[in-house]
């Protein structure tokens, strides 16, 4: 995932697509959807560090990021704690007495959270959950089952809460798969995320470029990470990576592109994680 909102390239699009959605009278939930490494991560993350940017009142949005395969939400109770500590613990909640307040009380579960996203929604702020690996979730299905997604749906036709959920394939896979009945599965709009477009390939390959440094490869160097990566966004990084790598230790073409064929096999799997690339996070 890059972290580092400096280096996140292109998917202008998509993010005006959130944004949008986000600012729209109600508000309109998103699922993201696309394959290991095609970006889904990295989306959700910039949004969340970028999204006051974006909008001509930011006071009235609380955006926040979270992994739903860590440990903390393998059980319901966690999920409502650890989204309760993160958005309590925001400087932009901190610092309004009104919207720290909901959160004194002795226990954190379902009824608690709808309490104080009922709060906020009489304070105008609306909360946005950026919830990435949502599938992770149906790894616990005592946890997470129609009654938790049901809470959800109510909040969300409430305009208490605004969701953007990343997943591998739309939710409505999922609620056949695991035979759930909730009308959650069927609100909001899905963000099919596919390659990058060629002026955005063309960005990420000559960074830092676009931040008014000199590009880390060539011109030659780019134009073949752009022929080897075909737009993927993570293979054009592993593509930069090795040929960086090769020019930095004085190898030969030969080995970079051997490199990449054998590391671009286990990418929609796994990922990777480059040492070289400059640029990468």
């Amino acid at each position: 995932m890059i972290s580092d909102p400096r280096f996140f390239v292109g998917r202008k699009a998509e993010l005006d697509g959130i944004t949008a959605r986000m600012t729209s009278s109600p508000p309109v939930s998103v699922n993201v959807v696309g394959k290991s490494g095609i970006g889904r991560s990295s989306l959700l993350y910039h949004f969340f560090q970028t999204y006051e940017q974006r909008v001509q009142n930011p006071q009235r949005y609380v955006v926040a990021y979270f992994n739903l395969s860590s440990p903390l939400f393998h059980q319901e109770e966690g999920f409502y704690l650890t989204i309760a500590r993160e958005l309590y613990n925001l400087p932009k909640v901190r610092s309004q007495k009104v919207l720290t307040k909901p959160f004194h009380v002795k226990n954190f579960e379902r009824h608690t959270f709808s309490v104080v996203l009922g709060e906020w929604k009489r304070q105008g702020v609306l909360p946005v959950l950026c919830l990435d690996e949502f599938e992770a979730l149906f790894h616990h299905p005592k946890e997470y089952n129609d009654g938790f997604f049901d809470n959800l749906s109510f909040l969300l036709n409430s305009n208490m809460l605004m969701l953007v959920i990343a997943s591998h394939r739309k939710l409505s896979y999922y609620q056949h798969r695991y035979k759930l009945t909730s009308n959650f599965f069927h609100l909001g709009d899905v963000i099919q995320l596919g390659n990058l477009t060629e002026e955005e390939a063309k960005e990420l390959v000559s960074l830092p470029a676009s931040l008014g440094g000199e590009a880390a490869l060539t011109s030659e160097a780019q134009h073949i990470a752009r022929q080897w990566g075909e737009n993927h966004p993570l293979l054009l990084q592993l593509a930069a990576s090795l040929l960086w790598e090769a020019h930095q230790q004085k190898l030969d073409l030969r080995w970079a592109k051997e490199k990449f064929i054998q590391k671009s096999r286990s990418i929609p799997r796994t990922g990777f994680k480059w040492n070289f690339w400059p640029f990468g996070n």
